[in-house]
């Protein structure tokens, strides 16, 4: 076998002492000594990880059995329960309601349909008239809705609450999504009574609406009937003043006089700018010619005559001149010549005179003429502003006899109308689909029932699992425990009945006289029992043990672990178990190994060995005997040596700090390792003395039991004092306390593996 524990060396190096201690090398150093660095136990920051889904999953595997009776107890009282309650049937009218249909049969209502925009608050305004009063208050007295669903209160009389609004509570009225129909449903333990006030409610739904529009229609009839013969009073004194006014006027329309005055006025208007501009031309024409000018008179209408009279008396003017130079004035032809000329001057001055006069005379007959005009278009105009300033008061009367004409007309049509329409029941709202007796009862839903508690019932177990986990203060998890309290697990011992516990003693020396060949079984709670001895292959229990004394080992290889306290939070946990076989696995190695039991109050380790305690740590203490003859040896481990706790006494105890602290100053330079075996450390004060004495502090707690609070009390009291605590052991681990427990069957597996290829004995 390998050799496994490093060499002897001091427990601590020499960096780690102070320079004023002096220290002989290969000499123990005293705890008093020893310093460390206040870094050395300072706790580092650690982030605290979230929980890991793995870990939920081992929560509901750890608690599947209780989850799923749980699940199936509700289910079955689910299932219990629905089965013995009163069957309830529902029954559902559809009422289908047209936007578009026409409120009436004749008037404007037969051409107005419903706007499609208010649809939902039109739905919404329906749905609220079928739950009203006026609507359920018949169905309910006829049928005795109310008993029956007991809404009269024994405390309150019957008459104040049958006046109250009539609530049904087991009526539903709802819309279809996207849809203009109303679903009309009730329910009750009678299938037939469902289906009947079901259709019953529709139709005084749909007969309410009828009768509402019926009493607006009379109302408004009423209403427009004491407004009528107003109205004909009224439009009778307006149509009598227009006829007055119409006498007066001595016309019969004085809107067409009007317009025929306006007609002959524009024409007047017209002749007479007319006869101004024709009187202008010809007083301009009698001016000109008024001068005496021959031209001016040629410029006249009549001024081609004198022209051509000027043309000829020119021509005999020419030819007289002739003449005149040719035969002289005594000549025949001369007088003849004169003659002409001179008759032909009369002539014109005639035709200027003719002229003037003529020109004289149409300025007048046009002066006069216009004269005539302006008087008849004065006539005319006074005569149109006269009628037409009483053609305004004529108007004012016409429009008020056939305003009220007009009105009257209407009122009357209206209430002939709104007589015909009240009469005129509107499809508007119709009875879609009648209700029919359901055959299969809505209440209790069985499917639905089972599935909701079996959903229910496992959120709940689930919750109640996880919320369980998160409650519990005990240790479990080597993970747990390195993440809050920042301390190693350094092994896990697993859960093993006491029937089937074979832990191996190698044979282990039997003062008692037991028979030979048999050993002593160490219980996972400390008690001691006679078994055969196991030749065979090792147990799980002393593999997880081997594996805990290696990793002791092999926790601090600089400065080795030679003396190890082996304490618990509590009584009952297996510290003093776990030291036996710490011993026993360091003896078996080969090493000088040394168990003192230092539970002076509740000693175990001789029960444990079967040997005697009249002598042992007790009496060193008092200084009765020294350690090496209390010593027991152990015959078949020559490497290990057991020092008992000795006969009870009240003043050991108080010496273990100087007595202890000495002899494992001493035995140090004999043994390789010294394994003492402590009282439960929140319950007496030597722990706390032996931690500083010793090179490294065990702690065994128990998975599921030890509280998380009590182990972090006693990891910050070791701390506190520089205590150097190795590691934590966990004992008593099981299945559902871990999630990492499969890993066990790893070495189950493995070792039926190893017994079948090496034989029974398991061992090479």
């Amino acid at each position: 076998m390998h050799e496994i524990n490093p060499p002897l060396s001091p427990p601590r190096p020499e960096a780690n002492l102070p320079a004023a201690v002096h220290h002989e090398p290969g000499q123990p150093v005293a705890a008093w000594q020893y310093q460390v660095p206040p870094s050395v136990y300072s706790e580092p920051d650690l982030e605290q990880p979230g929980v890991p889904l793995s870990h939920y999953l081992w929560i509901l595997r750890r608690h599947r059995y209780k989850i799923m009776a749980f699940v199936a107890v509700c289910v079955f009282g689910t299932y219990f329960i629905s089965t013995r309650l009163v069957p309830i049937y529902e029954a559902v009218t559809t009422v289908d309601v047209d936007r578009q249909a026409p409120p009436g049969v004749v008037g404007q209502d037969s051409q107005r349909a419903g706007t499609l925009n208010d649809a939902d608050q039109f739905l919404a305004t329906q749905i609220k008239l079928i739950q009203s009063d006026s609507v359920l208050r018949p169905v309910a007295e006829k049928y005795n809705l109310l008993e029956r669903e007991k809404q009269f209160r024994d405390d309150v009389p019957k008459e104040s609450t049958a006046n109250a609004p009539v609530l049904l509570k087991k009526l539903r009225v709802t819309r279809p999504p996207n849809t203009y129909l109303l679903l009309i449903s009730y329910r009750s333990p009678e299938a037939i009574l469902a289906a009947e006030v079901a259709n019953a409610i529709a139709n005084s739904y749909i007969e309410h609406t009828y009768n509402i529009r019926i009493r607006s229609s009379s109302s408004l009839a009423s209403f427009m009937e004491k407004q009528i013969e107003e109205l004909r009073a009224k439009m009778e004194v307006s149509s009598a003043a227009l006829l007055r006014f119409e006498r007066e006027m001595n016309i019969i329309n004085p809107e067409e006089k009007t317009n025929i005055l306006s007609a002959r006025l524009l024409q007047l208007n017209a002749e007479y700018t007319t006869a101004q501009g024709d009187r202008v031309r010809k007083e301009v024409a009698y001016q000109t010619a008024k001068t005496g000018t021959i031209e001016a008179a040629m410029s006249s209408t009549q001024g081609e005559t004198l022209k051509k009279l000027m043309e000829r008396h020119n021509e005999a003017a020419q030819k007289f001149s002739q003449i005149k130079e040719q035969y002289g004035v005594r000549h025949q032809e001369y007088k003849k010549a004169d003659a002409e000329v001179r008759e032909l001057s009369q002539q014109v001055e005639a035709g200027r005179r003719n002229i003037l006069k003529q020109a004289e005379l149409e300025y007048q007959e046009s002066a006069h003429r216009e004269n005539i005009l302006r008087q008849a278009v004065a006539e005319s105009k006074t005569e149109y502003d006269k009628i037409n300033a009483r053609s305004f008061e004529y108007q004012q009367l016409k429009r008020e006899a056939e305003a009220d004409k007009q009105l009257y007309e209407e009122l009357v049509r209206k209430i002939r109308e709104s007589s015909i329409n009240a009469g005129f029941q509107s499809n508007s709202i119709r009875l879609a689909d009648s209700a029919r007796p359901p055959v299969k009862p809505v209440f209790p839903n069985m499917p639905l029932n089972l599935t909701l508690a079996l959903l229910f019932s496992a959120m709940a177990a689930v919750a109640a699992a996880v919320a369980s986990d998160a409650m519990d203060k005990t240790i479990r998890d080597p993970e747990q425990i390195a993440q809050t309290l920042n301390v190693e697990v350094l092994g896990s011992l697993p859960m093993v009945r006491e029937k089937e516990f074979r832990p191996r003693l190698a044979a282990v020396a039997n003062p008692q006289g037991k028979p030979p060949g048999t050993a002593l079984v160490l219980s996972s709670n400390g008690n001691a029992a006679s078994r055969a001895s196991a030749s065979g292959s090792l147990t799980l229990f002393e593999e997880s043990m081997r594996t805990l004394h290696s990793s002791i080992l092999l926790s601090d290889l600089d400065q080795g672990v030679h003396s190890l306290l082996v304490t618990s939070t509590a009584p009952g946990e297996g510290k003093s178990t776990t030291a036996a076989y710490l011993a026993i696995s360091n003896a078996e190695q080969g090493h000088s190994t040394l168990l003192i039991d230092g539970d002076l109050r509740r000693p175990s380790i001789h029960r444990i060995f079967g040997i005697s305690s009249t002598t042992g740590l007790s009496s060193v203490l008092l200084e009765q005997t020294p350690w090496r003859q209390a010593v027991a040896k152990v015959e078949s481990h020559p490497n290990l040596d057991i020092l008992p706790a000795g006969p009870s006494s009240r003043r050991a105890p108080d010496l273990v700090a100087r007595g202890l602290e000495a002899m494992v100053e001493e035995a140090g330079r004999e043994y390789s390792m010294i394994v003492i075996d402590s009282p439960p450390f929140l319950n007496f004060a030597e722990p706390l003395r032996m931690s500083t004495i010793v090179d490294g502090v065990l702690l065994v707690t128990v998975a599921g039991q030890t509280d998380r609070q009590a182990v972090a009390s006693v990891v910050a009291t070791l701390k506190r004092v520089r205590a150097n605590v190795v590691g934590l052991v966990l004992n008593k681990v099981t299945r559902d306390l871990t999630e990492h427990y499969h890993y066990y069957g790893y070495y189950g597996y493995y070792g039926k593996k190893y017994a079948s290829y090496y034989g029974d004995g398991g061992r090479p």
